[in-house]
């Protein structure tokens, strides 16, 4: 082939080449452009339930939205919801409760992703002034549901494992108590269970309003004293890991009866004993065993140690407490040492006023 015939062909291919690229990126322009968002209000309180609307305008292509800068190990925000609404997309996101940055991801067909940003501010509200901020409040009745079904079944669960399994902290009612709410709030998945060394894991619910020890508390999730809860709480030491019988009654929970028919599987039983000085005790009453159901309604507790004795977990009927030996320990309105059943106050409702601000 002559030589100039060569190069006209090769020449010509190059052009048609370059056309080539130049219509697909032509076309690649025009299929993806920019997504726009418009975040309502771009600053919502750290609470739990406050709310903000992401705006995307992407056509008819549905957005998909996830958050890529969560606090670490929480629900910094979550999706709730995505609907059109007059040609664009309205996304509903839900507060976590520690407050920061949270940056959301965009995504939708035919367009570039895009990042939006929504600021979750401190919430210092207590509502019901009794020292638990609203933060903590399990407002949705499925959290406080769940919260229950884990209390009781893990308190439960440590009186069926064998001693040398059970956890080495519960050496006590309030012990006892304390590892059953804590954990309670903990999200359970298998490395938690391996941790806790449980058989298995019944299908319950986890809380979803928040997870321990992720809260502006972190790992201090008892009050200590009286007192509305304010900011400085949550670094002067009014909040901390430990707390005795009496202070989880006085400070984390309240009297809701002394009549034991009100008990809901979850809440606690009171007493105060006199000797030498006052001495308080709970229990935990479980309701209909979860894990080895038969009818009968439950009490569960640790004795304490006493003197060389390291004391016991014990599960009695409701039948059986009603009649203890000791008429002391009876949880009947005419004891005087019976206080009564109490209920916690991150399951106490906010009024009404305060959850429509």
């Amino acid at each position: 082939m002559p030589r100039f015939r060569a190069g006209l062909l090769s020449a010509f291919a190059i052009v048609i080449a370059c056309v080539g690229v130049a219509l697909a990126t032509s076309a690649y322009r025009g299929t993806v452009s920019p997504i726009r968002i418009d975040v309502r209000p771009d600053s919502v309180a750290a609470n739990g339930y406050d709310t903000a609307e992401v705006w995307v305008e992407s056509g008819g292509a549905m957005p998909v939205v996830s958050v890529i800068d969560n606090h670490v190990g929480n629900q910094g925000a979550v999706v709730k919801a995505i609907e059109q609404r007059e040609g664009k997309w309205r996304v509903t996101v839900r507060a976590g409760i520690v407050p920061g940055l949270v940056r959301m991801r965009i995504e939708a067909a035919g367009h570039r992703a895009a990042t939006a940003e929504l600021v979750l501010t401190p919430d210092d509200s207590d509502s019901l002034g009794d020292g638990t901020p609203d933060f903590l409040r399990l407002d949705d009745e499925r959290d406080r549901t769940a919260f229950r079904h884990w209390f009781a079944w893990l308190a439960e669960a440590q009186y069926f494992q064998a001693p040398a399994a059970r956890a080495a902290e519960i050496t006590d009612c309030a012990a006892l108590v304390r590892y059953a709410y804590r954990e309670a709030l903990h999200v359970h998945d298998s490395a938690w269970a391996n941790d806790e060394k449980l058989p298995a894991l019944p299908a319950f619910d986890s809380v979803t309003k928040y997870q321990y020890p992720f809260t502006p508390l972190e790992a201090a999730l008892f009050r200590t004293r009286p007192g509305p809860f304010r900011r400085e709480d949550m670094a002067d030491g009014a909040f901390l890991q430990f707390a005795d019988a009496k202070t989880l009654w006085l400070y984390n929970s309240h009297i809701v009866s002394r009549d034991m028919g009100r008990a809901l599987p979850g809440d606690l039983l009171l007493f105060r004993q006199e000797s030498e000085h006052a001495i308080y005790h709970s229990m935990i009453f479980l309701g209909e065993s979860q894990l080895r159901p038969d009818g009968h309604r439950y009490v569960l507790y640790h004795t304490g140690p006493t003197g060389k004795d390291a004391g016991e977990m014990r599960r009695l009927t409701v039948d059986e407490l009603m009649r203890f030996p000791q008429p002391e320990w009876r949880p009947i309105d005419e004891n005087e040492n019976f206080l009564g059943v109490a209920r916690w106050n991150i399951l106490r409702a906010r009024p009404l006023e305060a959850i429509r601000r």
